[in-house]
């Protein structure tokens, strides 16, 4: 991923928060030579490996998870809050249009993991999602036959990249005036974006 010095990200604890937050992310694996992508949520074990371990589940029809074994490197992207940035927000002119994002690409070889793994994976996940206090039972016999039809796997982060492009190559006004114009959208993903640029500069919080 091309990533201008002004945009790199590199706190391991933030690429972690955002892995968390947006968790639903394309794997990125190949196939007979070609690209194949799949849509998977993902799980975060911040614990496990230098960078951490993805762990999710597939489809077992799903072509993608056999080819798991080959020892090739995989890429995980997660997707955080984007905003289209108009240039009449800032107080500096000319100016052009830009979009403002930030993203988290994992890189590492996935594995397919035995059914203890799979169902400690499809456990978590119910529990993240659902919430241990509104989840209804599942009887044991429709778990296990369920399970029966699907993969898990884990992935340990071998490097990670972060790109935020949150307006950090302009000037402190510049900022406050994105900040403000985002926070005042009707757009959900445009008030996300804003609280992104406040998250990597707290100091401009007092003042938006």
């Amino acid at each position: 991923m091309y990533i201008p010095a002004w945009f790199k990200e590199q706190r391991l604890a933030t690429l972690h928060d955002l892995i968390r937050r947006y968790p639903f992310a394309p794997l990125v694996t190949e196939i007979d030579g070609a690209p194949f992508a799949g849509h998977f949520p993902f799980l975060l074990d911040s614990e496990r490996g230098e960078f951490g371990t993805l762990c999710a589940h597939m489809a077992r029809p799903n072509p993608q998870w056999h080819g798991f074994g080959d020892g090739k490197e995989a890429l995980v992207l997660f997707q955080g809050p984007h905003a289209y940035i108009s240039p009449s927000w800032y107080a500096s002119a000319p100016a052009v249009p830009t979009w403002n994002y930030a993203v988290v690409h994992a890189y590492g070889v996935p594995r397919v993991v035995d059914n203890t793994a799979l169902r400690a994976i499809l456990l978590e996940t119910v529990a993240m999602f659902e919430g241990l206090d509104t989840r209804a039972p599942i009887p044991e016999e429709y778990f296990v036959k369920m399970a029966f039809g699907v993969v898990g796997f884990e992935i340990e982060i071998t490097r990670i990249e972060g790109k935020f492009k949150l307006s950090q190559n302009r000037s402190d006004e510049d900022r406050l005036r994105v900040i403000r114009a985002l926070n005042g959208s009707s757009r959900a993903g445009d008030r996300e974006a804003a609280e992104q640029m406040l998250a990597i500069a707290p100091e401009t919080r007092e003042t938006a």
